[in-house]
């Protein structure tokens, strides 16, 4: 539904996007990582047809964004971090205008209006001027806008800001319901946020995509570098582990009635290590009270890969996932 071909952009002598590929399934939910200043929200504009790409080409349901930008349009909601809005406006007389905007008929725009505020919770603020609104509320009028004309792809940028927790549910359960139907591009910093809405991840670092894949996939790319966990009484055990292959680096720290827990840092590629290092433990008569490997999580992928650069590019396909 989205595919972007060695995309980038330049401003000046800063190359922002650098050749980034991707692919993104019909009726995926994917987020969109990666810290500040990556080049996520630049790709999110190339890609809704706000900035012409310096390279390459993006194209959104089979249509290239720079030669049939009209159409694209009319086939994407698109909700940037700071939703423009017309703040003297009515609520509904705003979305209104919008549909009006995509050349909806009078009857179609009525009942999709009504649709985009039962969709948002925005029945009860219809006919206040948008100005008079909470920061929250603006948010939902915002997400509103972009859904207005029932779009097939949906570009989120950040949703989520200055919503309320019970808001942020509620948006997050409407995306939900959204997937299958719509293909969702979700930029978020909220990282748990992503791991509940999406099927897929994009981490974006350095203006390329750093890491890609299902959650399912991205987790086994973090275990391959997931620390052990070792609570032992033997003070043997730290020269034990040390001479097992695969074992890059342990730290100790004392525990009760000498008891001490090592955290053993393996070599990249080295495997599962806990029957090895089971077995060199065994071999020294130590007792063992605990044994694990790290739980890869979200965070620890986001941070090796913003800390640790991009590697080689490669086409991306957003998960081998399907729709939801």
């Amino acid at each position: 539904m989205i595919v972007a071909e060695n995309l980038s952009k330049r401003f000046g002598k800063v190359l922002a996007v650098d050749s980034v590929e991707f692919r993104i399934r019909r009726g995926q939910v994917v987020g969109f990582l990666g810290p500040n200043g990556a080049g996520k929200t630049t790709a999110i504009r190339m890609i809704a047809g706000y900035l012409r790409p310096s390279g390459g080409a993006v194209k959104v349901d089979s249509l290239d964004v720079a030669t049939r930008g009209r159409e694209v349009r009319r086939r994407i909601g698109y909700l940037p971090e700071s939703a423009p809005l017309y703040h003297e406006m009515p609520v509904a007389e705003y979305l209104r205008f919008r549909a009006k905007l995509y050349g909806l008929r009078r009857r179609m725009r009525n009942r999709l209006v009504e649709s985009a505020l039962r969709r948002c919770w925005l029945g009860d603020v219809r006919r206040r001027p948008i100005g008079q609104l909470s920061k929250g509320y603006r948010q939902r009028v915002g997400l509103a806008a972009a859904l207005v004309h029932e779009p097939p792809v949906l570009i989120l940028d950040e949703p989520t800001v200055g919503l309320d927790p019970t808001q942020i549910r509620e948006v997050r359960g409407l995306i939900r319901e959204l997937a299958g139907t719509h293909t969702i591009l979700l930029s978020t910093h909220i990282l748990p946020e992503a791991e509940q809405i999406c099927d897929a991840i994009m981490i974006m670092t350095l203006g390329r995509i750093g890491a890609h894949g299902s959650l399912a996939e991205l987790r086994a790319q973090a275990a391959e570098r997931s620390r052990y966990v070792v609570e032992t009484d033997s003070p043997e055990a730290p020269s034990a582990l040390r001479a097992v292959a695969g074992v890059c680096d342990i730290e100790v720290s004392a525990l009760e009635k000498g008891w001490r827990r090592l955290l053993v840092t393996p070599a990249e590629g080295a495997g599962d290590l806990r029957s090895a290092i089971a077995a060199a433990l065994r071999q020294r008569g130590a007792a063992v009270r605990e044994l694990r490997r790290e739980q890869p999580t979200l965070e620890q992928l986001f941070v090796q890969v913003a800390g640790q650069g991009v590697p080689a590019r490669a086409p991306l396909d957003a998960g081998k996932g399907g729709a939801r």
